[in-house]
């Protein structure tokens, strides 16, 4: 999974730093792993954010068109009126049941698509916090095995 594959990248960046760390300070090779790891977590969210901004514009613009529905609706009820010259509930009743025929549909689709992306964005942003606690944790142990190999070995102290 992602947390192997975040091992793996630093685990790779470290090898190919391994000629290097001899000579100068790990503060190079921290750096590169933090870069790295920011971008297998980038790749992640993308692959996972895929397909919710479609939920997102279908919830925000479903209303919308359930409202042109409605207004369309309402001018038809107006249009029945005027020319029946008689405002009985047999005119206006067509054009209020496709208004509301209109506003429902519209929340119809509206609804479950914005309870729907907000689990799917809620899951994600969970999922991404897991990614970059597991990428802190790489990273803290990367930094802990530098400072492991710059530390020079103890020597005995000299008898007096």
């Amino acid at each position: 999974g992602p947390g192997a594959l975040l091992v793996r990248a630093a685990e790779e960046e470290t090898a190919l730093s391994a000629g290097a760390l001899d000579h100068v300070s790990g503060d190079g090779l921290k750096e590169r792993v933090t870069s790295r790891l920011s971008r297998i977590e980038a790749a992640a969210a993308r692959r996972m954010s895929r397909g919710t901004g479609v939920l997102a514009t279908i919830g925000s613009t479903a209303p919308f068109v359930g409202l042109f529905g409605t207004v369309w609706g309402i001018m038809n009820a107006f249009i029945g009126i005027s020319q029946a010259q008689t405002t009985n509930l047999a005119v206006v009743a067509p054009g209020i049941a496709e208004a509301l025929l209109a506003t429902a549909m519209g929340l119809v689709a509206a609804i479950p698509a914005v309870v729907i992306y907000n689990v799917f964005a809620r899951s994600i942003a969970g999922y991404r916090q897991v990614l970059a606690d597991a990428s802190a944790g790489v990273e803290r142990l990367v930094s802990r095995d530098l400072d492991f190999r710059t530390v020079a070995p103890a020597t005995p102290l000299a008898a007096e």
